[in-house]
C-alpha cells in the first residue's frame, strides 16, 4: 500500500451510485459480529467509550455491514497505523458519525491486516474512504483531505443515500450487531467461501454449478460475471493496462483490459463508451469477444441500471 497519490477526490455534486464489484453478492453469515471501536488516538483502536456506530472489521464480519449499508449509509475508512494522514481522517470521520447518532455507520479496515477488503475497494494507497450504499460501493476521495471537504462529501453521501431510499437510522431497532439473513443456498455459500479465500477461479466453478442447476438463478449469473472481473483484475498493473491500450487502441485485450479498470473503478460509463467503440471497430471473433465482455459487464453493474440500459442501445447501433 503506497502512500496517499495526488488524484483530487471528487466534487461533491459528483457522487452517485456507481457500481463496480457489487459487494451485496458476498453476503454471507459472518462468524462474529464486528467489535466497536470509539475515538482513539491511533486509527482503529478501540476507546473505554467504545461507540456503536464505529466498527473495526475483517473479511469475516464485512458481510454484516454490507446488510446494513440497506439501512444506513457505511463509510468504509481503509487505514494503516503506519500513515499519520490516515490516522488524521479517521480520527475527523469517527468524529462526523459520532454527531450523526446512528444515521452512518463507519467501517474501519487495517490494510496491513485486511489486504483482501483494500484489494475490493482497489484501493491503492491510504488513507483511502469510500462508502457502501445497499451493497453497492461509491468511492469517496484516496488521499488525505481537509475536514471541511470530508464534512461535504459526507452530506452529500446521506443526500445520495436519501434519494436511494437508505434513510433508517441504526437507533430504529438497529446495531452493527445486525441480525442475519437466510442461510445462501449451498452453492452461494462455497462461492462465497472460496472469494473470501481469494480464489476466484473456485466462486467461479460454485456459480456455474449454480447455473447448470437453475439457469434462471439471476444472483448467481451476476456474481458470475463479478468474480470473472475480479479474478481478470487480481495482480494486475493498472498504469501498465493503460498505456498499452492507449499505444494499441484496436488491441481487443488491452481495451478489454482498460474497461474491466475502469468498471472496478467506477467509471462504468467510461467501459461502456470503449468497448462500443472497440465493437464498431473491429470485426469476426474479435467483435463477438468484446460484444460478450460488454454484456458481462453490464452484469457486473446490474441490468436495470440506466447506464445499462443507455449502453444497450449504443451496442444495436454499432452492431446495426
Amino acid at each position: 500500500m503506497s502512500t496517499p497519490n495526488h488524484r483530487p477526490a471528487p466534487a461533491p455534486s459528483s457522487m452517485n451510485l456507481r457500481g463496480a464489484v457489487d459487494l451485496s453478492a458476498l453476503k454471507a453469515k459472518a462468524t462474529a459480529p464486528p467489535a466497536a471501536a470509539g475515538p482513539s488516538d491511533g486509527a482503529g483502536a478501540a476507546s473505554d467509550g467504545a461507540s456503536p456506530y464505529i466498527v473495526e472489521v475483517s473479511e469475516q464480519s464485512f458481510p454484516q455491514v454490507v446488510q446494513l449499508s440497506a439501512q444506513v449509509p457505511v463509510i468504509i475508512d481503509l487505514y494503516s497505523a503506519r500513515s499519520p494522514e490516515s490516522q488524521q481522517v479517521s480520527a475527523v470521520l469517527r468524529s462526523i458519525v459520532a454527531e450523526q447518532d446512528g444515521k452512518l455507520l463507519l467501517a474501519q479496515v487495517d490494510v496491513d491486516q485486511h489486504p483482501q477488503i483494500a484489494q475490493a475497494f482497489q484501493a491503492v494507497a491510504v488513507p483511502t474512504v469510500a462508502a457502501v450504499l445497499k451493497g453497492q460501493p461509491v468511492p469517496l476521495f484516496d488521499r488525505a483531505v481537509p475536514e471541511e471537504q470530508i464534512r461535504a462529501l459526507v452530506a452529500e453521501l446521506l443526500q445520495v443515500a436519501a434519494a436511494n431510499g437508505v434513510t433508517g437510522s441504526l437507533n430504529e431497532g438497529g446495531s452493527a450487531d445486525a441480525a442475519e439473513d437466510a442461510p445462501l443456498p449451498p452453492l452461494h455459500q462455497e462461492a462465497y467461501d472460496a472469494i473470501v479465500e481469494g480464489d476466484y477461479d473456485g466462486a467461479a466453478a460454485a456459480y456455474r454449478k449454480a447455473l447448470a442447476e437453475q439457469p434462471a438463478d439471476a444472483e448467481a449469473k451476476a456474481g458470475l460475471a463479478q468474480v470473472e472481473l475480479m479474478a481478470r483484475l487480481k495482480g494486475v498493473d493498472a498504469e501498465k493496462l493503460r498505456t498499452d491500450a492507449a499505444d494499441n487502441p484496436n488491441d481487443v485485450d488491452a481495451q478489454l483490459a482498460v474497461a474491466d479498470l475502469d468498471v472496478s473503478g467506477g467509471h462504468v460509463e467510461d467501459a461502456f463508451t470503449r468497448v462500443v467503440r472497440l465493437i464498431a471497430r473491429v470485426f469476426g471473433e474479435d467483435r463477438e469477444r468484446a460484444r460478450l465482455r460488454l454484456l458481462d459487464l453490464f452484469e457486473v453493474v446490474g441490468t436495470t441500471d440506466p447506464r445499462v440500459t443507455k449502453a444497450r442501445s449504443a451496442l444495436a447501433r454499432a452492431l446495426f
